[in-house]
């Protein structure tokens, strides 16, 4: 409401604060599109048995001392070769809150670890569209981009395992190992989990490797769920379809798509961490992402986020605060506008111009962008980022928030590279 106030005292026409909204809210339908798809995909891939398979060998492979770097380790490799946080979040990094559940893990620590794999893997990879979009903005060519990069992300990254690995040697004496064979017996007794069920994943992994776009990759996948459901995980449906009003296998997986599955085993703890809500569950973040482009059309037409930006200018005065001015415009922007990409677009076009009269090649822009806009979104709680994730993990963003030590280390460790003038590339005088 302040935000349409100042526009009307701006003089802002209806029409064009219609167009803004609508135009803003029509970026976000992507997003929406694949929040919905990953409610369809959860359902799918439990009642395939493919996400309690993974929950089922994971218990075996993993030890608690090593979990949380585990966990990095291979959310990072995933979103890496896939390109998306999203995608690992919501099927590897599903499958580990249930192992960290196992485990008798703080949810907030091990969501924290699967975040920060997830985005090192998304922002370094060549098939994340933030890693293309942020050199498209700044002038500078992909490859260029993620080498550069490499100088504050490793760094990051390496601090990042330090902390994880001291976290799990303090917490191994605290960790509950009597519910792992609980858990693993009651997933036992529910599905089928023969090993090939992992070829899932591994499938999805490769299709989204060979840039098949994310929409069509999500239908691919969920179409696998219902295959390997109906292959391998006939006696639970029919016990599904006897326990409830379904006549059909057809009508009781459009109810897992759309809505949500309930599993009986005689454990409350392990029918919660089987139970999937479909669709249905991830409404209320679709309400949240289109309240958010709303805000965000209104804040761009009445021309408050151009006031912000301009205003964060004032602040330049050596290359230092320049990068710092720039991280702080992004974040800024993932707070006020609720869009990592609105985060990248508009503070990168702000910059360009003024990189280029202090002499800095443009992948410096381009890595201060991917340092702050991309990494910060999770964490901001009404971001598109870090609504979805919070509702596929099941982790309130502020109980994650702490613990994703990449995300918040990533902003900082480029100020101190640029302060200390290590690899800052010049614009060479002619």
């Amino acid at each position: 409401t302040l935000s349409g106030l100042i526009a009307w005292h701006n003089h802002v026409d209806w029409n064009h604060l219609q167009g803004k909204i609508l135009s803003t809210i029509h970026s976000a339908m992507p997003a929406i599109l694949i929040l919905l798809l990953i409610g369809a995909l959860s359902g799918t891939w439990m009642l395939s048995g493919v996400i309690p398979t993974m929950i089922y060998y994971g218990i075996d492979l993993m030890s608690p001392s090593y979990f949380l770097v585990a966990s990095v380790v291979i959310s990072g490799i995933v979103s890496l070769a896939t390109g998306s946080s999203w995608s690992t979040i919501a099927t590897v990094g599903v499958a580990i809150i249930g192992i960290g559940h196992a485990f008798d893990m703080n949810s907030g620590i091990v969501a924290g670890a699967i975040i920060s794999g997830a985005y090192f893997g998304d922002k370094m990879s060549p098939l994340s569209d933030t890693t293309n979009l942020a050199p498209a903005i700044a002038g500078t060519d992909l490859f260029t981009h993620i080498r550069y990069m490499i100088y504050t992300t490793v760094p990051t990254l390496i601090i990042t395992l330090i902390i994880f690995a001291i976290i799990g040697l303090t917490h191994t004496n605290e960790i509950n190992l009597t519910s792992t064979d609980d858990i693993k017996t009651g997933i036992a007794e529910t599905f089928r989990i023969p090993p090939w069920l992992l070829s899932v994943p591994l499938l999805l992994a490769f299709i989204i490797i060979k840039k098949i776009p994310p929409i069509p990759a999500m239908l691919i996948g969920i179409a696998l769920g219902v295959l390997f459901a109906l292959l391998f995980q006939t006696e639970l449906l029919e016990n599904l379809i006897k326990g409830e009003t379904f006549t059909n296998k057809y009508q009781l997986i459009l109810q897992v798509i759309s809505s949500k599955m309930e599993l009986s085993t005689g454990s409350p703890d392990i029918d919660r961490l089987l139970s999937t809500r479909g669709m249905e569950g991830m409404l209320s973040t679709v309400w949240l992402i289109l309240m958010a482009m709303i805000f965000s059309g209104v804040m761009e037409a009445g021309g408050s986020l151009k006031r912000i930006s301009e205003a964060m200018v004032a602040y330049i005065k050596n290359d230092t605060s320049l990068v710092a001015t720039t991280i702080g415009s992004c974040i800024l922007f993932n707070i006020s506008a609720c869009d990592q990409y609105l985060s990248i677009v508009v503070p990168g076009k702000m910059m360009q111009k003024i990189y280029k009269e202090h002499r800095l090649k443009p992948e410096v822009l381009s890595r201060a962008l991917e340092d702050s806009a991309t990494v910060t979104s999770v964490l901001i709680p009404w971001n598109t980022c870090g609504a979805t994730q919070s509702r596929v993990l099941g982790v309130a963003t502020f109980d994650y928030l702490p613990y994703c030590f990449f995300n918040l280390i990533s902003p900082f460790m480029n100020i101190f590279i640029t302060a200390i003038h290590y690899k800052i590339r010049k614009i060479s005088k002619r």
